[in-house]
């Protein structure tokens, strides 16, 4: 039977394969930890009950907790809202909602976002249409 005969070329190559292996399996994984983290931006925290839950808003700070807890509480319906930063080198915010028994937390928090996302966009047209017309005053300025 003959012996295999290998190159110096083939086993470098053969080495490289394997270096590079655990390289492109650590991208993958990488790769798979940013999808996951973004399917998960909030998370309902243990201990939840259907009128009392807290949620961990990941990549979120003061911004999102401060107007979020306020547009939360303008609800009747809501007993408690209150945000925290567990730590200040995180990019975490916690939002904890207590309601009354006419509805849920997690109700709670979709009106409250989109409260919110309702006041940006009122915001962003007073913007926009304010600055338009900075814009054409500025143009008839340098017309005259």
């Amino acid at each position: 039977m003959p012996a295999s005969v290998h190159s110096q070329d083939q086993d470098q190559s053969m080495m490289d394969a394997a270096a590079s292996a655990p390289h492109e399996q650590e991208q993958q994984l990488e790769q798979e930890d940013v999808l996951e983290m973004e399917e998960k931006r909030i998370i309902v925290l243990p201990g939840a009950t259907e009128t009392a839950a807290s949620f961990q808003f990941d990549g979120e700070g003061h911004t999102l907790g401060n107007a979020l807890r306020y547009a939360i509480m303008k609800n009747p319906q809501v007993e408690f809202c209150g945000y925290t930063i567990p730590h200040p080198s995180e990019t975490k915010m916690n939002l904890r909602i207590q309601t009354y028994d006419t509805t849920t937390a997690v109700e709670a928090l979709e009106k409250g976002l989109d409260t919110v996302m309702d006041l940006c966009d009122v915001v962003s047209e007073k913007f926009t249409t304010t600055r338009d017309a900075f814009n054409a005053s500025e143009a008839d300025k340098m017309r005259s």
